[in-house]
């Protein structure tokens, strides 16, 4: 991971860390090793081939605009995805995110208020509520953002502490559950009550989250609660919280009642003075991730405890004004 730097006069400047992601073109290449047999895979599923060369190459075209920024910016590191949980992120940084939503949040979470600018790639296929800029607008933003006179919107995360002293942020959401299709097995520990469970996992939101996996499960469980004559379920309408908001919610996925396991405690608001604890009860495949990344996870098998909480840190979001 070299660090770039110009020749010009910005070259002592703060230093820019450009974060890129793999397309599904390059991911089906590792696969299949080579052009013409991933091309040969998909033809033969009936999938449109074009649709990934034109993805990875609108992708290619905005890199290249992006570098081109950053060579007349001065000092500046490029990293792919995978590499950021071994990146050392200086407080100075400024951090530059190229790629879909999920890339910004991922990005984010190994940060401590660094601002970060999410660039889109293809807007005509990303609707990009995190990347509300596009890599041309990168030259003229990034002295505005050196010099703090950019807009910014903060986002708050959450953060599970285990009691093996491992930590996980999540901008959008935890998982808490089996790896695999079978149930979760814990006990939940919240606002003085305790209770043993078993369920497919729990998810626990931030306010940016609460527009994404909490809202589809709040809604399916009032449309089945209205479904078997619950009516008044139809006219709750849901609110998600703000992106700075300083609680996160909980829900329980599918909880099961048992002789042992209760379903008594299936949601709650969680802040400082009310955390989520929780204790495994899973002999294996029991894990903890974060923002849809099933390969950045904690294990989370019998023995272990988790604490549940608002991270100290909130993420800093570079917006359009």
């Amino acid at each position: 991971m070299p660090t770039r730097t110009g020749t010009g006069s910005t070259s002592s400047q703060r230093r820019v860390v450009l974060v890129t992601r793999r397309t599904r073109l390059d991911d089906l290449v590792q696969r299949h090793h080579t052009l013409g047999q991933a091309r040969f895979y998909l033809e033969h599923l009936g999938a449109d081939f074009g649709d990934y060369l034109a993805e990875n190459e609108a992708y290619l075209r905005s890199l290249r605009e992006v570098v081109r920024a950053l060579e007349a910016w001065g000092r500046w590191q490029m990293v792919d995805r995978s590499l950021l949980p071994n990146v050392v992120f200086d407080p100075t940084d400024i951090v530059v995110a190229l790629g879909q939503d999920g890339l910004v949040a991922n990005t984010m979470k190994y940060l401590q208020g660094q601002p970060v600018i999410g660039l889109n790639p293809e807007p005509e296929r990303w609707d990009g509520l995190l990347l509300p800029h596009r890599p041309g607008d990168l030259g003229a933003l990034l002295p505005e953002v050196a010099l703090g006179r950019t807009a910014t919107r903060a986002v708050t995360m959450a953060e599970a502490r285990l009691s093996d002293g491992q930590v996980l942020r999540a901008v959008n959401d935890l998982f808490i559950g089996p790896r695999t299709h079978t149930s979760a097995q814990y006990e939940l520990c919240f606002d003085g009550r305790r209770e043993w469970q078993s369920s497919s996992g729990l998810i626990v939101s931030t306010g940016l989250g609460s527009t994404a996996w909490l809202r589809s499960v709040v809604t399916g469980s009032l449309a089945i609660a209205a479904a078997w004559g619950h009516q008044t379920a139809t006219t709750q309408a849901y609110t998600p919280l703000p992106w700075d908001a300083g609680q996160l919610v909980f829900a329980v996925r599918e909880p099961f009642p048992s002789r042992r396991s209760q379903v008594g405690l299936v949601c709650g608001q969680v802040d400082a003075k009310h955390p989520l604890e929780i204790r495994s009860g899973m002999p294996e495949h029991g894990v903890i991730f974060s923002d849809g990344i099933e390969a950045d996870f904690l294990r989370f098998n019998a023995g272990v405890s988790a604490r549940i909480g608002v991270a100290a840190t909130q993420g800093c979001l570079i917006s359009s004004g």
